[in-house]
Parts: structure tokens; C-alpha cells; sequence
């Protein structure tokens, strides 16, 4: 944030203030109203926080209006088609994309940070089998500051990096586990022969009484999920794990937290709203129904997985998911799945139609990233989950950078009190 140079003035009856305006390195100019309770004793009123910046960040940029997404000001497009997810891990954390040493150094770390204390695998067996592996993933990933006590001291820089490393290590198999854990399979433990989306692949789906492969297709596939879902800014999720850092939690508190907020339909679970609406139309012939439907301003009916809150025009990620979906379904194949019939009919019905081109509803990172993950043979239940884990790296850079920042404070948002003014007590009987 640069030097304050210009001001803008707020005239509250006969009385004016001058607020300092910061101008960013790249996105609107903000005013800096930190003060203006103590001089004016007034607040601002912004449910949602849509037009306030709640900090300062380095980390990504977005522009909703050129669907613009930036990692440390790469864009996620090159990211995800040349890089991988693990390097935009390092990216994230650090700042700047790794040497080849660096890189070999930080894969190996992780690598061998991916098993979890034999101990933790008592919490999953306290879960019923039908639990939602999200409510899993919250229980198990608060548990783990219960375990790993030399990584919970936030003051210490070594263990913010620890624990740094053990989330994004250990959430993979935590997901895995989850998901086998639902449908009553046995836990498959980590290989660190595997590369990272690749080995959860095999934790999800191996079985001891054979051999599993993993086609570097759907690695790969699987790998660009993650990567298009590293870091979104300032989402309700990571706010969330702002919010809890700032009263000092320990970082597994504030990841699970994240966790949590993130459970939430129209959040995380977007693209399992997408494949439950696909799952509503049913068959490719029922589609001109629903695309009239859609139209229809007086149908409750949306079209989910199209458009987005950020973007105005397209979804930067959407375009190399798009390229991963179409991958994966030529080697899977959608003959035998309605669902994946379906979603490619809507894909090409809503792209050749003038409405949606003209509201800028395009296919969203959501409806790929659905379709992917129902193609490889994931229940809707673990789409919320696969998020999380591809989500945990941007929750952590989020989390460093906000305790590095020595400027600070514990959240405190203000509120606009429209309920009663005080009044007495009537005992009950006077009621």
C-alpha cells in the first residue's frame, strides 16, 4: 500500500473530515477510515463487507470486471497450464516461484509430512457412517492442534512454518479418509512415491486386495482442480480464518474454522449445487425446459455452475477446466452416465444461445470442476471436501500474512442497532 497522498472529506452536518485515500498496486483506490469513529462517532454500514477492505494483501488479485485472477501477480491461467499445484503452493507461501532446489526441497518436505498420528484415525470411528465428510474434516482437523503441540505457538516463526507444512500435507489424507471412512472402506495410507494429487487419488480409490494405477490424465485433472482453487482473496472462508487468527487461535482452530464456513451451499458447495441441479434435469432432452426456465423471471429456477459473483464477464479459471473436462471425459467416456450427457448438452445449448452470452452467464469453474469430479467417480458429498484441501495453502498465506503484519488487531466488526432502547425489568407476574 503506497504513502497516503490524497484525502477525500465527509461533511456530517456543519462538521467535515478529511479520509486518507491509499492507492493500491493495481484495483481501486480505498479510503481509510480507521479513525473515523473516534473524530466523526459514526460507523459505516456495509452488510457482507462488499465495499470494504478488511486488510492489506500481497497474495492474489482479482478483477472481476477483465476476469482477471492473479497469484503474486502471475495469472492463474499460466499457473495452472504451466505450472502445478505444489509450485503454487511455494508461490503462495513465499512469495516468488521456487528454484528447482527449492521446489525438490519443499516437495520433499510435504511429501513426508502426508501420514497423520495412528492415534487420529479413533476420531473418524467416532463419526456414523452416513456423517457428511465435511463435519469429518472440522472435527478431525481441530483435533489435530491435540496431537501437535510443537506447532501451535503462533509468536514462533519455525512453527508457523510447521504447521504450515503439516495442513497442507496431511489434508489430503484426512479428505481420503473421510471419504473412505463414509463409504466403509478401509483407510489407505500415503505413498511418497506418489506425486500430491496423484496420491490422493490412490487414498481415495486403492483397495488392498489389488492394484490401483492412477492415469496421469485424471492426475493431472486433479491437480489443476487444486490449483484453480488455491486462493480467491478475500472470500467468506478466508475472512473467516482471518477473523479467528486474529484473536490468536492456533492455526488448526482457524483452518477448521475455514473448513466450516466453507461447508456453506452457496460457497464451497457450488459445484455440488451444480451436479444436484444436472441430476434434476435428468436427461439431455429435458434441457430446453430448464434453459426457458432459466429465462423465466418469474421461475425460481437457476441455472447453477453459470456466472459469478466476482466476474462479470468470464471465469479465467473456467477456460483451463474446460480443457481438463473435456480431457477427462474422452477417456472415461459419458455413454453410461446421463449426468455427464447432460451437463455437455447444457454446456453446448447455453454457449449457442443470445441470452446467456448476453447476461455474460458462461460455465463457471463450478460446473467443470462438477463434472470432473462426478466423471472420476467422487459422490457429491466430497466435491465441499476436495475444496477445502485445494483451499488450505490460500487460508495459510492468508494466515502468515496476517500475524507477520505487526499493525494487527483483533476483528471487531460494528453494527447498526435497530432493536429496543433500554427499558425495565417487569417481573412475571405484570406480564
Amino acid at each position: 500500500m503506497s504513502d497516503t497522498q490524497k484525502t477525500a472529506t465527509l461533511t456530517i452536518d456543519d462538521k467535515s473530515y478529511e479520509l486518507p485515500i491509499h492507492s493500491p498496486t493495481v484495483g481501486p483506490d480505498v479510503l481509510d477510515i480507521r479513525k473515523l469513529y473516534g473524530q466523526a462517532g459514526v460507523f459505516t454500514y456495509d452488510p457482507g463487507f462488499t465495499s470494504t477492505a478488511a486488510c492489506d494483501s500481497t497474495i492474489t488479485y482479482i478483477d472481476g470486471e477483465k476476469g482477471e485472477l492473479l497469484h503474486r501477480g502471475y495469472p492463474i491461467d499460466q499457473l495452472a497450464g504451466k505450472s502445478h499445484y505444489l509450485e503454487v503452493c511455494y508461490l503462495l507461501l513465499y512469495g516468488e516461484l521456487p528454484s528447482a532446489a527449492e521446489l525438490e526441497t519443499f516437495e520433499t518436505t510435504i511429501t513426508r509430512h502426508t501420514m497423520i498420528h495412528e492415534q487420529m484415525h479413533n476420531f473418524f470411528r467416532g463419526f456414523r457412517r452416513d456423517a457428511h465428510p465435511m463435519a469429518t474434516m472440522v472435527g478431525v482437523v481441530g483435533a489435530m492442534s491435540a496431537f501437535y503441540h510443537d506447532s501451535t505457538d503462533i509468536s514462533d516463526p519455525l512453527q508457523r512454518e510447521v504447521a504450515s507444512h503439516r495442513l497442507i500435507a496431511k489434508m489430503p489424507t484426512i479428505a481420503a479418509m473421510a471419504y473412505k471412512y463414509s463409504i466403509g472402506q478401509p483407510f489407505v495410507y500415503p505413498r511418497n512415491d506418489l506425486d500430491y494429487a496423484a496420491n490422493f487419488l490412490h487414498m481415495c480409490f486403492a483397495v488392498p486386495a489389488e492394484e490401483y494405477h492412477v492415469d496421469p490424465i485424471l492426475s493431472r485433472a486433479m491437480d489443476r482442480i487444486f490449483t484453480l482453487h488455491a486462493d480467491h482473496e478475500q472470500n467468506a472462508s478466508t475472512s473467516t480464518v482471518r477473523l479467528a487468527s486474529s484473536s490468536g487461535a492456533n492455526p488448526f482452530a482457524c483452518i477448521a474454522a475455514g473448513i466450516a464456513c466453507l461447508w456453506g451451499p452457496a460457497h464451497g458447495g457450488a459445484n455440488q449445487a451444480c451436479l444436484e441441479m444436472l441430476k434434476e434435469i435428468g436427461t439431455p432432452d429435458r434441457i430446453p425446459e430448464f434453459i426457458a426456465r432459466a429465462k423465466d423471471k418469474n421461475d425460481p429456477f437457476r441455472l447453477m455452475g453459470f456466472g459469478h459473483r466476482v466476474y462479470k464477464n468470464f471465469d479465467p479459471r473456467a477456460t483451463v477446466m474446460k480443457q481438463s473436462a473435456d480431457e477427462v471425459l474422452d477417456l472415461l467416456g459419458v455413454e453410461d452416465n446421463p449426468i455427464l450427457a447432460t451437463a455437455k448438452e447444457l454446456e453446448r445449448a447455453a454457449l449457442a444461445d443470445p441470452y446467456f452470452a448476453e447476461k455474460k452467464l458462461f460455465p463457471n469453474v463450478d460446473f467443470y470442476s462438477g463434472i470432473i469430479l462426478e466423471a472420476m467417480g467422487f459422490p457429491t458429498s466430497m466435491f465441499t471436501p476436495i475444496f477445502a484441501l485445494s483451499r488450505t495453502v490460500g487460508w495459510i498465506s492468508q494466515w502468515k500474512e496476517q500475524l507477520s503484519d505487526p499493525g494487527h488487531k483483533i476483528g471487531r466488526p460494528r453494527q447498526l442497532y435497530l432493536g429496543e432502547t433500554a427499558r425495565d425489568y417487569v417481573d412475571i407476574e405484570s406480564r
